[in-house]
């Protein structure tokens, strides 16, 4: 499967005054789109979106539900939890623990509160989690491989359900299914505002997925393309054009003494650490505390990470 942050990457490299929002809050968008694709799958055909390409259907301990009737209303929440907000939220824990990871690696520590070191003790106990979660799957596969369970994943015994094929009964109902629900005008206000959002829901949930198909190729074209520039930050810093040199340094009387002060402090530097996207120099403290805060040089304002910071060494240190 391609990999679906490429295209809203590129319209945020772009434009990022105009499309940089769709970056920053790619996760959200994603999952949001995610929760209405799946919920649209899992009403109509008992299925998940992929599970339902490979022909499969969620079935419950009996497993004599027809597919086009839908899940129970508990299994039918619990599986759009796992299967949509689950990731989401494994997604930014994520994240957050990388953050962390720089921190200590930048051996920087900023002031804490008793909320904050509460916070970084959960964060500390998080890769313990994630060792038990893999074990537990792992446990799950071998005991469904000698078939001393139902389930291959633990995902699916929490939501209750069990993964069967399709059969010719569950795929003639589905295509009898009708597909949006009728209005009637015996119903109340409230009812048929309630359908009309579950058929506008089903209708965003049939365009993605009749999207996805289409744009499969399309992002995998621009995966390869993008991958033959040998790394993709070496290609961003190139393109950036070149900033103008310190006024300063053509003064021979000063030179000597601005050289050696940071811009942000306006003191002499302590561990020069130079910012590649624009080549200046500053204190290693104050430029990583503002580019982890604002993502930016001070100087040019060239988009900026912590992996652009080089420390710089002397001979004689």
């Amino acid at each position: 499967m391609c990999k679906p942050c490429l295209c809203p990457q590129i319209l945020a490299t772009s434009n990022p005054a105009r499309y940089g929002i769709l970056w920053r809050r790619f996760d959200e968008i994603y999952a949001v789109l995610d929760v209405l694709l799946q919920h649209h799958f899992l009403s109509r055909t008992s299925a998940s979106f992929s599970e339902n390409f490979y022909g499969l259907k969620r079935v419950g301990d009996d497993g004599t539900r027809a597919a086009h009737l839908g899940l129970r209303r508990r299994q039918h929440w619990r599986s759009l939890f796992l299967l949509a907000l689950l990731p989401y939220l494994h997604t930014k824990l994520e994240k957050v623990l990388a953050r962390q990871r720089d921190e200590d690696d930048f051996s920087i520590r900023l002031p804490q509160s008793f909320m904050q070191k509460l916070y970084r003790a959960f964060l500390a106990a998080y890769p313990f989690v994630c060792m038990a979660w893999d074990g537990w799957v792992f446990c799950q596969q071998l005991l469904y491989v000698f078939g001393k369970t139902r389930t291959h994943s633990p995902l699916l015994w929490l939501a209750g359900v069990k993964l069967s094929y399709l059969t010719a009964n569950d795929i003639h109902g589905l295509d009898l299914k009708p597909s949006g629900p009728a209005l009637s005008p015996n119903q109340s206000f409230g009812e048929k505002f309630q359908r009309l959002v579950s058929t506008a829901v089903g209708g965003v949930a049939v365009s993605l997925s009749t999207s996805l198909s289409i744009g499969v190729f399309f992002l995998q074209f621009l995966e390869w393309w993008y991958s033959s520039e040998n790394q993709s930050t070496v290609k961003s810093l190139t393109s950036l054009p070149t900033p103008p040199p310190p006024l300063h340094l053509h003064s021979q009387e000063t030179s000597h003494t601005h050289i050696k002060v940071c811009p942000l402090c306006r003191k002499v530097r302590n561990n020069d650490t130079a910012l590649a996207t624009s080549g200046y120099v500053f204190c290693y403290k104050c430029i990583y505390v503002y580019v982890k805060a604002n993502h930016r040089c001070p100087l040019t304002g060239y988009p900026s990470g912590l992996q652009h910071l080089i420390k710089i060494y002397t001979p004689d240190g």
